[in-house]
């Protein structure tokens, strides 16, 4: 998810009466909500080398085990450091502030998942992807739900229980609302995987059906079948539910400079990440485009998509999607 909502929830478990718990509380809770993604530094390496870092390392066990750790021993150096000489506050309970930051930190990779961009749990044991398909990554009713209570919370004494705590309602509300869309998401692959078989040739090896954003009842739909990807539209308010779009890509994997493509630095690292690669083939300049259809089936969006230069012209120039 993006980094409103997760500051969000580290500000909305500190409201709920965690922040009471110890000195810097809310500190440790808004810092270790967006600890994971200190793996943006890997952009400064390039892009597709961030493609291969990014929700990796930072996100699995080892990460998740050593970051809170450190963000602790950071701050008791902070202390240590600005409080040498005179310190009138209540001393910060270090082992509370070590649980939040786990907790915390945890709230990370778990909300990443949620989301069509996927995590890698077990980096660096093994690469493999999860993905929720539940949340779009910037979702405004989240940021609703959360920033409501928040804002009410901090108008309630610090004598209110936890649990009547309108930020920890809100948290509960957020929880029911990313299990809903978890499961319209299953709904739309499911209804979508019918209509396909019926519809198409070949029935479909996977369907992806993607959250879009600010309809939460909504959501694109990705179907691969044998050597192309189909596309449709699935609304929970509309009937038939399912709509089939009347475009397809082909993969074109099979193609020779695919396959050279596809085994350069560039090439690896890009189908590291991408979940519904196909090829897109120029002669001007020479150069095979992968593309991930998850995201775009546009050679030049930018995102979703990467050109690998060739050293001379295509021999066949691969179909274009046209949407």
């Amino acid at each position: 998810m993006d980094p409103v909502c997760h500051t969000l929830v580290g500000a909305a478990l500190g409201q709920a009466g965690l922040r009471r718990s110890s000195r810097y509380g809310m500190a440790v809770l808004l810092i270790g909500a967006n600890a994971p993604d200190i793996d943006v530094l890997s952009y400064a390496w390039g892009g597709l080398a961030a493609l291969e870092f990014r929700r990796g390392l930072t996100h699995g066990p080892l990460g998740l085990a050593i970051l809170p750790l450190c963000l602790i021993a950071a701050l008791w150096v902070y202390h240590r450091l600005r409080f040498r000489t005179n310190d009138s506050g209540p001393p910060p309970a270090w082992g509370r502030l070590l649980s939040m930051g786990y907790l915390a930190i945890l709230t990370h990779p778990v909300l990443d998942w949620c989301n069509t961009y996927g995590m890698r749990w077990l980096m660096p044991f093994s690469h493999r992807w999860w993905y929720g398909d539940a949340l779009f990554i910037v979702d405004p009713w989240v940021w609703a739900i959360l920033s409501a209570g928040i804002f009410l919370s901090r108008a309630k004494s610090n004598t209110v229980p936890w649990w009547r705590m309108p930020a920890t309602w809100a948290l509960c509300l957020f929880g029911a609302y990313a299990a809903a869309m978890a499961g319209l998401s299953r709904l739309a692959r499911e209804s979508s995987l019918e209509v396909a078989k019926l519809s198409l040739a070949e029935s479909p090896s996977r369907v992806m059906a993607a959250p879009v954003p600010l309809n939460p009842f909504r959501r694109l739909v990705v179907l691969e079948t044998g050597e192309q990807y189909r596309f449709g539209t699935f609304d929970l308010l509309r009937r038939p539910s399912f709509a089939l779009e009347n475009y397809e890509v082909e993969k074109n994997a099979e193609h020779p400079l695919a396959q050279l493509a596809k085994n350069t630095p560039q090439g690896r690292a890009f189908l590291s990440w991408a979940r519904f690669p196909f090829y897109v083939l120029r002669s001007d300049p020479p150069a095979v485009y992968i593309v991930d259809a998850r995201y775009t089936v546009d050679p030049d969006a930018g995102f979703g998509s990467v050109a690998i230069p060739l050293p001379g012209p295509p021999t066949a120039r691969g179909a274009q999607p046209s949407p």
